[in-house]
């Protein structure tokens, strides 16, 4: 069996496939986030233990031998670690709003477009530049008895496999350069973090690989670290080629979409992806808030996710005049533009406003911001979705129509299908990629709400720029 290993945000998992990728079995742990005053952490024992105990579980269950193992995980955060791989302190998460003051400066300064034009990478306050600027400020101490600042997936595989190191994927936020596929100094530089240079992980690229040592997986086993996350499931959905696009219905709604061609120009927002195809990069605009959005609605109104669908088949389109903008992320927005302070609004509300109305114009504000991304982002081929939110066939169906497109609904473990599928070509094992990334489904619109929706569209654009101009005042 091959085994990919999902080290997510909120849940962490390991799915083990056949050849042919047929699932064989899943395995789950939650993890827990700590949310206060702005300051978003994650535990890294509590989750490096829920990896161990998924991979246990899943070994035990599906006899046999490992084949093969590959690695993804949650991108950007700093997960600060000492020699072995373990904990200086808690993991800053993707998610942390505390660096929102050094993006706002470096926004004001111009140091964030600079940073931008070299890179191909729009900060927020979630990824690793300014939260170890803003660490080094407040918290030297911890830097000073760190001895990597590494990504979530990384820190598993130097504890798995004791071998320190990166990918380009996870480097290309903030500091590397997308020509060179090596760290640019001049942007460690500008953010004021040479004398921390040191800390940056080794990019391995290609992929880098090593043997299990024992712990969850059997010793020996042939492990691959990355690619993160977004790029992961581009794999595990088969979006392979330049104007193919992917949709990630998850906690962070994402929006991929594959390119050969590198232009910093435009305005500076989400960030390009580095891959293990040099001169082919991925176009990533992912928003911070997707499911959690919905999530904070449903458990706000005391609505079960099951009752999704039928809450979703009860108010028209256009939910009766309610509207909402789904920017409820503490740290703002980062794509497909930045904009630190601003906030989720809910307008139109009434007493006659139902439960129902909340929940579609919930949905329909989040497929907004998926059609604005995905522009931005530059689709022009076929669509694949994926994620939590695919299990619900009437929001599904709501996408499509709101996205004026077909879906191609992957579902699954797609990022652990797609750890798998980079650690399968990194090691030269042969997989039919194609069968491994079959869609179940293709959600096709309905012309009469798409034709609807694009205008609702262009009514949800200019609400977000009247919110976009009061969040800078």
């Amino acid at each position: 069996m091959y085994v990919g290993i999902d080290v997510g945000t909120s849940m962490v998992k390991a799915a083990a496939f056949d050849e042919s990728g047929r699932e064989l079995a899943v395995e789950t742990r939650p993890v827990r986030l700590s949310l206060h005053d702005g300051f978003v952490e994650q535990d890294m024992e509590e989750v490096y233990a829920a990896v161990v105990g998924v991979l246990s579980a899943l070994t035990a269950v599906v006899p046999g031998p490992v084949e093969l193992a590959g690695l993804t995980g949650q991108g950007d955060g700093v997960w600060l670690v000492d020699d072995e791989g373990r904990p200086v302190r808690a993991a800053a998460s993707w998610m942390d709003g505390r660096a929102h003051e050094l993006v706002d400066q470096w926004l004001a300064d111009g140091t964030f477009e600079t940073v931008f034009r070299r890179t191909g990478s729009a900060m927020f306050p979630g990824c690793p530049g300014p939260l170890l600027a803003w660490l080094d400020r407040y918290e030297p101490a911890a830097l000073d008895a760190a001895a990597t600042a590494l990504y979530c997936k990384d820190m598993v595989f130097q504890r798995l496999t004791g071998i320190r190191a990166t990918d380009v994927s996870d480097a290309s936020m903030p500091f590397l350069d997308p020509r060179t596929r090596r760290y640019d100094n001049r942007v460690v530089e500008l953010l004021g973090l040479t004398h921390r240079r040191g800390l940056l992980a080794p990019v391995s690229d290609p992929l880098a690989t090593g043997q299990a040592r024992g712990e969850g997986l059997p010793s020996g086993t042939p492990l691959a670290n990355g690619p993160y996350d977004l790029p992961a499931c581009a794999l595990g959905a088969g979006v392979t080629a330049p104007g193919d696009g992917l949709l990630i219905v998850g906690t962070c709604l994402a929006s991929l979409v594959g390119t050969t061609d590198l232009d910093l120009s435009g305005e500076p927002a989400g960030l390009y992806i580095s891959t293990d195809r040099a001169g082919y990069w991925l176009r990533a605009m992912p928003a911070m808030v997707g499911t959690a959005a919905l999530d904070w609605v449903l458990s706000t109104t005391g609505v079960r996710h099951d009752e999704v669908d039928g809450l979703l088949a009860e108010t028209p389109p256009g939910a009766h005049g309610v509207r909402v903008l789904p920017y409820f992320a503490p740290s703002g927005e980062r794509a497909p533009f930045v904009e630190p302070r601003l906030r989720a609004e809910l307008t139109g509300v009434c007493l006659e406003s139902t439960k129902a109305d909340l929940v579609r114009a919930t949905c329909e504000g989040i497929g907004f911001a998926a059609r604005h991304c995905l522009e931005a982002a530059g689709l022009t081929g076929s669509l694949a979705v994926c994620g939590g939110g695919t299990r619900s066939p009437a929001w599904m169906q709501l996408l499509a129509d709101v996205l004026g497109r077909p879906l191609r609904v992957i579902e699954g473990e797609v990022g652990a299908r797609g750890a798998v599928l980079a650690a399968a070509e990194r090691h030269g094992v042969a997989l039919d990629a194609d069968a491994w990334t079959r869609p179940a489904r293709v959600v096709r619109p309905d012309a009469g709400r798409a034709a609807h929706y694009a205008k609702a569209y262009e009514d949800h654009l200019a609400h977000l720029h009247g919110a976009r101009t009061r969040a800078r005042r």
